[in-house]
């Protein structure tokens, strides 16, 4: 998937929605999209760890993590997790760790910042429910699409023009 999300937005301006710039850009792939599974969990990565273990093919990881950045919600070994069971890329509202294996692992990460602590995993966390941040509702089922430019989502899949 080859795209920039400024070109998205001026072929689409009535079907994206813009999230706040906030995120910064790591991982191994610059730009990915995907149909929108979501987390939302607080300082707990379980939910995270559980999903990346199955089958992520052109779908991208929404992590609503609170914004906290008192722990990390991935690190390395469930970003390679993520990677070998082809999810496109993982937006995380919080925190992750492992930057430079993470910036080596064929998977698109977007983060608030880094820290080295993990988080406590007890077990707890919502999968595809509805979250909100950036001033974007995230729907279980629509898309986003992420790019050094910023994140974007749209109800529907966008197409992505063919580069000449």
């Amino acid at each position: 998937m080859n795209f920039v999300t400024p070109d998205l937005c001026d072929e689409n301006p009535e079907l994206v929605r813009i999230v706040e710039p906030m995120f910064n850009n790591y991982g191994g792939k610059r730009c990915f999209g995907g149909e929108i599974v979501t987390v939302k969990c607080h300082e707990d990565n379980s939910i995270v760890k559980e999903n990346v273990a199955k089958p992520g093919k052109g779908k991208v990881m929404v992590v609503d993590g609170g914004g906290s950045k008192r722990c990390a919600l991935l690190g390395d070994m469930l970003a390679a997790k993520a990677a070998e069971n082809n999810w496109e890329g993982i937006i995380i509202y919080g925190c992750i760790r492992d930057i430079d294996e993470i910036n080596e692992t064929d998977l698109g990460v977007q983060a608030l910042a880094t820290i080295p602590l993990k988080s406590h995993r007890q077990g707890r966390g919502d999968l595809n429910v509805e979250v909100s941040f950036g001033g974007v509702t995230f729907t279980p089922g629509e898309y986003v699409y992420a790019d050094n430019n910023g994140v974007i989502v749209s109800s529907s899949a966008l197409k992505i023009k063919k580069a000449p």
